[in-house]
């Protein structure tokens, strides 16, 4: 990983060109990660699509009351957006933890931060199904990580088989900011028992959306990755096909994260689309990447609703529809 110069050199500009262009990767279980390092031998990751630019680090202006890991505030392109130095908030014995010289600058969650790091080196296309958690991972710095991958068999990176860390950008922005409340919404008040199957990688959302099921008085299951919700959704389908039941009975909506390990939401959906047991249950993408291109990507593989993270009233107001719409039938 001694590319940070040459990195720099090309800037965001050939690095990160056409991002909306690699939308057609979600569909085929592949992403991209943009490598970078800390100062230590771990190497980490980030999904390119929540990138908007990489460029050396311009002048910070130190602000009061700043949380841990913040240092300071900039302008960039008509925005004041806040700097955040990943060395120190994740930590890591032996990382820098001074003003990196090269900034992340990432959207995610309709928030635009930047990212301190001591230098990006590449991008990487990785099979989704080689992405796994976190478990067993030996390092300070685990709770901010969502996802755990190889290095890809590749010549001109000469280091196949060593582990990439992907970060967990919305625990970071928890960690640093504080998790801003959830919303009230009202209950549905229709008199029906309605189910909902979730999943999400990150614990953080979870715990956002069990919040809001839970104000929606909304029964609710939920799965950690797209091919462990695959596997349940098919176990909950071959029950109820033994007992002389439909799916559809037990299960209103499901609703899907974007990128996950193993199987991405669009694969996720995929399967859910083609398999006529869950006919009539409608599919809600939700997701932190809400760009036109992934909310194309979305359509394209059959999803009946996209939504941004997080908003609790937007999300209570796309699944009460829908949540009608199954009461409707079986009135």
């Amino acid at each position: 990983m001694n590319r940070t110069g040459a990195a720099m050199d090309r800037t965001d500009k050939s690095l990160l060109e056409n991002v909306d262009a690699r939308t057609k990767l979600a569909g085929s279980n592949r992403m991209e990660i943009l490598l970078f390092t800390l100062g230590t031998s771990e190497i980490f990751g980030i999904n390119v699509f929540k990138v908007r630019e990489v460029t050396r680090t311009p002048m910070i202006t130190r602000s009061p009351n700043m949380p841990p890991g913040v240092e300071g505030l900039i302008s960039l392109r008509g925005n004041v957006i806040p700097v955040v130095s990943l060395g120190r908030v994740l930590a890591l014995p032996g990382a820098s933890q001074e003003q990196g010289g090269t900034m992340m600058v990432t959207e995610y969650n309709k928030r635009i931060l930047g990212f301190l790091v001591q230098g990006v080196d590449r991008i990487i296309r990785v099979e989704w199904d080689k992405v796994r958690a976190p478990e067993g991972l030996v390092s300070s710095s685990q709770s901010f990580i969502t996802a755990i991958t190889e290095l890809p068999v590749d010549s001109d990176i000469g280091q196949a088989g060593r582990l990439v860390s992907i970060l967990d950008v919305e625990q970071i922005m928890a960690s640093t900011f504080g998790e801003p409340p959830v919303a009230d919404v009202a209950p549905v008040q229709d008199n029906v028992e309605h189910h909902i199957f979730f999943v999400d990688d990150s614990a953080v959302a979870r715990k956002k959306i069990t919040e809001v099921l839970d104000q929606l008085g909304i029964k609710h299951k939920h799965a950690l990755n797209g091919l462990e919700a695959w596997t349940r959704l098919s176990g909950m389908a071959a029950h109820a096909q033994q007992v002389g039941a439909s799916v559809t009975d037990e299960l209103d909506v499901i609703l899907v994260d974007a990128e996950m390990p193993e199987m991405d939401g669009y694969v996720l959906t995929r399967h859910i689309k083609s398999d006529p047991r869950f006919n009539g249950i409608p599919v809600v993408m939700h997701s932190s990447l809400s760009s036109e291109a992934n909310r194309a990507m979305g359509k394209s593989v059959g999803v009946d609703a996209y939504v941004a993270k997080f908003d609790a009233e937007i999300l209570a107001d796309t699944l009460r529809p829908l949540l009608a719409r199954k009461s409707a039938q079986r009135g």
